[in-house]
């Protein structure tokens, strides 16, 4: 009888079973005079003893103001030092951090606020081409619960900050004795393609483990410096990034307020980071930038690439140029702290850029059929599910979302299609609801982009359905072109495809682009694509 797709992450290493705030105190007593945190775009710079001072005098502020356990305090903010201080002094007191994303407008803001229950609002006065404050305050009449709000670098904030002399540390030390590490500390809303974003609410338990566990799955060491170009709002940026760090005392590196190729590129040569996190479009970009080669990456050793599918091209260039040979790639999703799996240091090649890893230590996995709910043989595709300290405790106040997406045994369904092999190693071979339909065979879109980065003048390409009369969906691909190529032809895309590709796999349409629609994280929005297409080629 064929093994199951199901695995089990033993580990000898014990979940941390403590809060955020006691984790970080014991850190900061092992490293007081290691570097904590460095602001590349302002030159500032705190010790671990000097970090813990920034956060002790913010969870006092909050507690002069009157926060209490569980109520919610949101930031509105990039890549900011602040942003850090917020996400430990939260913790610290027992309030509920809410974040949100930097290119929310007033309709997605105001959502959050009421949809959460915002009490306190830390934001940002601008960033880009947004007024935070005017924002704010267009939708603060409408946000009963929003009691303050205070901007970054501001009087206001240098006023909140100020009320922190009012509050002692004994009081402090009260409240963070009436914790648990099974309190919920974070909110962070995951949009889908339909619908009103849902706020996946984690603990200390959650996240502390699993930034905990990324890390150490890397080997970090209080030795280590991690480049940190992914957003704080997002779990790889606050989780893997911030909260790796402090459990090992490795030093966080903000190389700019959102991610910018060479500003990331300069921070890891001047502040010689040993890691490097990012989404494959943030790679790729790098790897782009025309004065790649003048930057000295000597330093780098190990980080992630994750968040969306990890073409195998480009994981091959970063091992090769960018000298990252422990480079890992991770699997997960908001909901589950967010890693499930990852591939090991030492894992080989073929494993790290055609896997995304093994069950992640004190994890549970498993792989099933989409319709019968039962666990499939290795080697068979189905559902992706993942069960353990990770998995959220819900969807703030959306029960009935809740219990779509947990099933009564505590697994997440993750409605990812994914292939688990004989040794454990799972393949993400693409979203359930991404697959395409065409005369009745199941298309992956995932199978044929990677073929096509094989393309010697293709930089990047995105398979997507449209609809087809005759055979119901139909392939189109866009396409990004490398610099100086020559533009590539619907007819010769599929002429490289005949003989490689069964016929069925090769895109009807072809659109070249300078880019694709994108979250703020980096990630792909084929709705987005979709809509397009079907509005261009007039398949309404």
């Amino acid at each position: 009888m064929p093994a199951l797709s199901y695995a089990h992450g033993a580990s000898d290493q014990p979940l941390l079973g403590e809060t955020i705030g006691a984790n970080l105190a014991r850190t900061v007593a092992a490293f007081p005079d290691r570097e904590a945190l460095v602001d590349v775009p302002t030159g500032r710079r705190w010790t671990y003893a000097q970090f813990a001072e920034q956060v002790e005098e913010l969870a006092r502020a909050l507690l002069a103001i009157g926060v209490g356990t569980g109520d919610r305090v949101a930031i509105w903010a990039p890549n900011l030092p602040e942003w850090t201080f917020t996400q430990y002094a939260t913790a610290r007191v027992g309030a509920i951090l809410v974040n949100i994303n930097p290119a929310y407008r007033t309709s997605e803001l105001e959502y959050v606020l009421r949809q959460s229950g915002t009490r306190v609002l830390v934001s940002a006065q601008r960033f880009k081409t947004s007024d935070y404050r005017a924002m704010v305050d267009e939708v603060r009449p409408r946000c009963p619960a929003l009691q303050q709000v205070y901007y970054i670098g501001t009087d206001d904030w240098a006023g909140l900050l100020g009320q922190s002399s009012t509050v002692d540390g004994t009081a402090l030390a009260a409240r963070e004795a009436e914790l648990s590490f099974d309190d919920p500390i974070n909110i962070q809303y995951t949009s889908g393609t339909t619908g009103f974003p849902k706020g996946a609410t984690l603990s200390h338990h959650n996240i502390l483990n699993n930034g905990y566990f990324v890390a150490r799955t890397q080997r970090w060491t209080e030795q280590d410096r991690v480049c940190i170009p992914v957003p704080f709002y997002h779990c790889f940026g606050m989780v893997m990034g911030n909260l790796g760090a402090t459990t090992h005392g490795a030093t966080m590196v903000i190389p700019a307020r959102s991610f910018e190729p060479t500003a990331t590129l300069r921070a890891v040569a001047q502040e010689r980071c040993t890691v490097l996190y990012g989404v494959p479009t943030m790679f790729i970009a790098e790897l782009a930038e025309p004065d790649f080669a003048s930057y000295d990456l000597g330093s780098l050793r190990t980080g992630v690439m994750a968040g969306s599918p990890c073409p195998v091209e480009v994981m091959k260039r970063v091992i090769a140029e960018m000298g990252m040979a422990e480079v890992t790639i991770c699997y997960g999703m908001t909901e589950t702290s967010p890693v499930s799996t990852q591939t090991r240091p030492d894992d080989d090649l073929e494993r790290r850029v055609s896997t995304v890893g093994a069950v992640h230590p004190h994890v549970e996995v498993k792989v099933v059929d989409p319709e019968t709910g039962r666990v499939v043989p290795r080697g068979e595709p189905g559902e992706f599910c993942t069960r353990g300290y990770s998995v959220m405790l819900g969807y703030w106040e959306m029960p009935e979302r809740t219990a779509e997406a947990i099933d009564a045994a505590r697994w997440m369904h993750t409605g990812d299609l994914a292939v688990l092999d004989e040794a454990g190693y799972a393949s993400i071979i693409g979203r359930i609801k991404d697959m395409v339909i065409r005369g009745g065979e199941n298309i992956y879109p995932r199978e044929i982009e990677e073929f096509l980065y094989t393309h010697p003048d293709i930089e990047d390409a995105q398979v997507i359905g449209v609809p087809d009369e005759r055979y119901g969906e139909e392939l189109m691909v866009w396409v990004r072109l490398r610099a100086g190529a020559a533009p590539l032809t619907a007819e010769a895309l599929r002429e490289f495809c005949t003989g490689r590709l069964a016929h069925f796999k090769i895109p009807r349409y072809v659109k070249l682009v300078d880019a694709f629609p994108m979250t703020v994280t980096g990630k792909i929005r084929k709705v987005e694509m979709r809509e397009v297409s079907v509005s261009e080629l007039g398949l309404q």
